[in-house]
């Protein structure tokens, strides 16, 4: 068990185990080897469990990520473990303690709980910490038996930034007693800053405006970093909730790591929000950072994944001169908790530390009765068997959901008065999952865990801004699902096989349909082949033909606003919102808020009438029951096909 938080030591082993590390054999009298464990977005991951499915899993969670830092510290004379916050928000168990159970005070949050039990040294906050209310997030970390410091978070924003009165302190300087090379001890004053990004004003602004304001995160960093050293701070490390990005220094940057890791007085950086790992190929090339080093801006620099996926890890060789402590040299790494093998599989790399299950173990129980009961309910089918032929109810839910929340983040920002859009894809819609392979959610109460089949995948929330020329060739990308008919054939098969479901998008907000005779102007991987292909028609926004040069918000995820499907009008450069939260999240809270969803589709899209013309398609057999249901379209059964799905014909 480790030691508890009031240690003013290190945790000192043999002679034998302190030689494992290459830095402690290097490590002259005068010298001491520091390692900083890193944590970052947990989301409240503490158990390796996925409560959307319902089911374990290898790759997430605190109580693994606890085993391979009980390994660090025990091959270790000096280690502090550290977290880079997002802890408080981001699974059902979260959603669970801050909209069922609540935290009065007094009231112990259960991923508190389990960093209590781990031996956090301290952590900063990131942006979800703000989901719940300043009061959930003040009870919560009043829990916490280690520091939790943000820099740029005012009550009460001063004439400057040390005049700011803080939400919780800027920084904290822990004294402890470092073992040296040759085994005897010295005194070292280790500074500890945190930064959160400066949007939360716009993310969580319900909860924020009015009652805190932030600074720019180099700002304040240029602040308070001489103030500690002034007060005596041997080395200092920011802890940035605050993803690696560019470079070049602008005011309120959401990912400032290389510039903040410029700030003179910061020894190394540890930085998380984006749930990416750094070192690692992800960041070749990039400019200010050098994985193979381990560095951004030239500082020892770690991002541990997310929701306990990694563990980060920065070594610090550090030397006794005149004037305190230097570093010498560094390494960094990110230690996984799993592999994922070349059959997709996942091999568990470390088992869990039961003293972090035990910490939060009632909480996971009374999770897993959260998810499994209803928290909504829906009034009609929530299903996907018709998804890819007609306007679908499974779908529908997903854009109302996104639109409901886009409307919400755009309120009070520059694009407030632009029209609002939702683009969403079938996930779950057969092809090579097979014919069970759909989502099917009868009428009447909706569990947490039903979010998981109406959206697959732990995406985030987008908004671009795109013009109605862009709106229609959007809609053209996704008119490749369908093979080009020629008029009079008769039972011609309509789906492109080759065209994966999730790009199939529907966009809710303009009404038009699709022209089967024409070819696609696009091919699988988005390259424009038949410049002159009008497949879409009849394309219209309350009531009028779309004007080309309109302007609108177009809610979707961060896969297909930052290219993913090559869609136009989304290739990174049109994003203007990166939501904190992701679809599942919002889905969820949307059927909360609404009590009683009523998701049956609108019939915004069909497709183009074509006398004397049928096409076949494939769907689940169980989806023969919902056949006479569809609005504006009649299907009749087709037989099935040698693979198992039900065959249903189509009269255009």
């Amino acid at each position: 068990m480790p030691l508890p938080l009031s240690r003013r030591t290190f945790l000192a082993t043999t002679a034998g185990m302190i030689a494992m590390h290459p830095f402690a054999v290097r490590a002259s009298g005068q010298q001491a080897h520091l390692r900083l464990m890193e944590t970052t977005d947990l989301h409240v991951h503490v158990f390796p469990y996925d409560y959307y499915s319902d089911r374990p899993v290898d790759t997430v969670g605190l109580s693994r990520t606890a085993s391979i830092i009980e390994g660090v510290r025990a091959e270790s004379a000096n280690a502090l473990l550290l977290d880079n916050g997002d802890f408080l928000q981001g699974n059902p168990m979260g959603d669970y303690i801050a909209y069922e159970r609540g935290m009065k005070e007094g009231d112990m949050h259960p991923v508190i709980a389990a960093m209590n039990a781990l031996g956090f040294d301290a952590s900063t906050l990131g942006n979800h910490e703000f989901n719940y209310g300043l009061d959930f997030l003040m009870k919560s970390v009043a829990g916490a038996g280690f520091p939790v410091v943000c820099a740029n978070v005012a009550t009460e924003l001063g004439a400057g930034v040390r005049e700011d009165k803080t939400l919780l302190p800027p920084y904290v300087i822990l004294d402890r007693e470092i073992t040296l090379g040759d085994g005897s001890t010295a005194p070292i004053r280790i500074g500890l800053i945190g930064f959160v990004p400066p949007q939360i004003m716009n993310w969580d602004r319900k909860h924020l405006e009015g009652n805190v304001g932030v600074r720019d995160i180099v700002a304040a960093a240029r602040a308070y970093v001489p103030q500690m050293k002034e007060q005596g701070a041997d080395i200092i490390v920011a802890l940035s909730h605050s993803g690696i990005g560019a470079v070049g220094e602008e005011e309120g940057m959401e990912n400032a790591a290389v510039p903040l890791a410029a700030v003179d007085g910061i020894d190394a950086i540890l930085t998380g929000h984006s749930h990416l790992v750094f070192p690692s190929s992800t960041y070749d090339g990039w400019e200010g950072v050098n994985p193979a080093a381990g560095t951004i801006g030239g500082k020892p620099g770690v991002m541990g994944g997310f929701w306990g996926s990694h563990m980060g890890l920065v070594d610090l060789l550090l030397e006794r001169d005149g004037s305190g402590w230097r570093v010498v040299s560094h390494t960094a790494e990110a230690r996984p908790i799993s592999r994922r093998e070349e059959d997709r599989s996942i091999t568990p790399l470390v088992e869990d530390f039961t003293p972090v299950l035990a910490a939060a173990q009632t909480e996971h129980d009374e999770t897993l009765a959260y998810v499994r009961r209803a928290v909504g309910k829906t009034d009609a089918p929530l299903h996907s068997y018709f998804a890819l032929v007609a306007d679908d109810p499974s779908v529908q839910i997903v854009s109302n959901a996104q639109r409901w929340y886009i409307e919400q983040m755009m309120a009070g920002t520059e694009y407030e008065a632009l029209p609002i859009l939702s683009a969403a894809a079938p996930f779950k819609a057969g092809g090579r999952g097979g014919p069970e392979y759909y989502t099917d959610v009868p009428v009447g109460d909706v569990a947490i865990k039903n979010v998981a089949d109406l959206y697959l995948y732990p995406n985030t929330v987008r908004a671009v801004k795109v013009t109605g020329a862009q709106v229609k060739d959007w809609l053209e990308r996704s008119a490749g699902m369908f093979n080009q008919v020629e008029p009079g054939a008769q039972d011609a098969l309509l789906l492109n096989p080759e065209f994966p479901s999730y790009n199939f998008d529907v966009i809710d907000g303009v009404r038009y349909r699709i022209d089967l005779s024409q070819p696609s102007k696009f091919d699988r991987e988005g390259n424009v082949v038949n410049d002159g292909a009008t497949r879409i028609v009849d394309l219209t926004f309350e009531g009028a033909p779309i004007n080309p040069e309109q302007e609108f918000v177009l809610a979707t995820n961060n896969y297909r606003a930052s290219g993913g499907g090559s869609f136009p009008g989304a290739d990174g450069s049109t994003t203007i919102f990166e939501a904190p939260d992701t679809n599942r999240d919002v889905i969820v809270r949307y059927i909360v808020e609404q009590g009683t969803i009523s998701p049956a589709a609108d019939a915004n899209w069909s497709f183009a009438p074509m006398d004397g013309t049928s096409v076949l398609f494939e769907t689940g057999p169980a989806g023969a029951q919902y056949a006479e249901t569809l609005e504006g379209m009649e299907v009749t059964a087709a037989g099935m096909s040698d693979s198992g799905f039900a065959l249903f014909r189509i009269a255009l």
